[in-house]
């Protein structure tokens, strides 16, 4: 992946974050042809009170398709740090 490629990923991380449930964003490079997807599939607060939301993702980098899943946490700031992946 090129800076471009994880540019393109992080925007779609932002826009699933409020995203509904189930909803697949996805993103793409047409100028290397890499791609990939974030889909929430579930929300919910952890006992500290944080308001997290748990992803599943796809990469295709290089005709090499990887599986994700981690969850990320709104921050009292706003924004959002991911907790696992």
């Amino acid at each position: 992946m090129d800076a471009a490629d994880r540019q393109r990923m992080r925007d779609a991380e932002q826009r699933a974050y409020s995203a509904p449930l189930n909803e697949t964003i996805i993103w793409n490079n047409p100028n290397n042809g890499n791609s990939g997807s974030v889909t929430p599939v579930r929300d919910g607060r952890r006992q500290s009170g944080e308001y997290c939301r748990e992803f599943q993702s796809e990469i295709n980098v290089g005709g090499q398709r990887e599986k994700g899943y981690g969850t990320a946490c709104q921050q009292p700031d706003g924004s959002w740090k991911i907790v696992s992946n």
